[in-house]
């Protein structure tokens, strides 16, 4: 066993027995992977048919943890949601730990053992990885890069170009969890709460839409929520995307909250949600197929894209409308 102290040190990332220590008793132990060898300098992977899927993401939370989840299993849900909204089957990652020194122990084990159950329960195998320490003063407490490898057999999933007039919008589930959640967590305001993040796969979700005709797009609403998606859509097309107030699909703490503080819903992250878009005609088949999924129960369509100047408008429940504007400051920094 690891006989490096509870903190750790430089010498935990110098290359000597420290690290090697830190690198088998923390990670690999709780990793649950047999396909990582902590004596290879890189992974094999098995040939496979079809077309590889790679995404990578760097994962800066604060705090590193929060109500439903942590900095490592926000690192595994966020790349295995990457790769499937593309269409991909998740099927290896590989992760690079940027550790303050003086960081606990005992927290980057709990964190270790959180990266490996949700890496279980995804079926993903971490198959590489690596660590580096900075001086104390020099880092944010810990940093997590990931990199998601997957396979896609099937056709490619159809891009934005596919989209058009008449298209709808639906969201799998309520939105700005996650980033109302980081936010109580952060305990600035004097707020307590018990909202947790959505913090998990939506596989499920993809595999669901990969199956009924007429999908145009998929995206997880991770930074700058889906206000952040609806103007990309428009962006990219150049169509209007107007989103109806009444049918977002929204949590009363969360509400609450964003009234308190002045924040808005639509910005906020998302870290287990999809927003698809789909052809009229098939808009309601998605959305029964998403509600009969756990965690699906509130799926809704939120909007649908229009003819008109590239803009987002909410049509409000009082019957205005509201520009959505594209995020410009950050308002919740360090959130996923």
């Amino acid at each position: 066993m690891m006989d490096g102290g509870d903190r750790v040190t430089l010498a935990h990332g110098n290359g000597g027995r420290f690290m090697r220590e830190l690198v088998r008793d923390v990670f690999a132990r709780h990793f649950q992977s047999a396909d990582l060898d902590i004596s290879a300098d890189a992974a094999c992977l098995p040939p496979e048919a079809g077309a590889m899927v790679v995404t990578t993401d760097g994962f800066i939370v604060d705090p590193l943890e929060f109500p439903g989840g942590d900095i490592g299993s926000l690192a595994v849900h966020g790349s295995v949601n990457d790769l499937a909204v593309s269409g991909a089957t998740p099927r290896w990652l590989t992760l690079g730990f940027l550790i303050e020194e003086g960081f606990a122990m005992d927290r980057l084990v709990r964190i270790a053992m959180s990266i490996g159950q949700a890496a279980l329960e995804c079926g993903v195998a971490i198959v590489a990885g690596d660590t580096k320490v900075v001086p104390r003063g020099q880092g944010g407490g810990l940093y997590i890069t990931a990199t998601g490898i997957g396979t896609r057999s099937g056709p490619a999933l159809p891009g934005m170009a596919r989209i058009g007039p008449g298209d709808r919008l639906l969201v799998s589930g309520p939105v700005g969890d996650h980033g109302t959640a980081v936010l109580l967590a952060r305990e600035e305001f004097g707020l307590r709460g018990d909202l947790g993040s959505d913090s998990a796969s939506v596989l499920p979700f993809t595999r669901a839409a990969m199956e009924i005709p007429g999908l145009r797009f998929m995206r997880d609403p991770t930074r700058g929520g889906i206000a952040t998606v609806a103007n990309e859509i428009s962006q990219e097309t150049g169509l209007r995307v107007v989103l109806d107030e009444a049918m977002l699909p929204l949590r009363d703490e969360v509400r609450g909250v964003c009234e308190m503080l002045g924040y808005d819903p639509l910005y906020l992250a998302c870290e287990g949600r999809v927003v698809a878009v789909i052809d009229p005609s098939h808009a309601e088949t998605l959305l029964a197929a998403w509600r009969e999924l756990p965690g699906g129960e509130h799926a809704a369509i939120v909007g649908h894209v229009d003819i008109g100047r590239r803009c987002v408008v909410l049509r409000t429940e009082l019957g205005g409308e509201r520009l959505l504007a594209e995020l410009e400051d950050d308002p919740l920094p360090r959130i996923c």
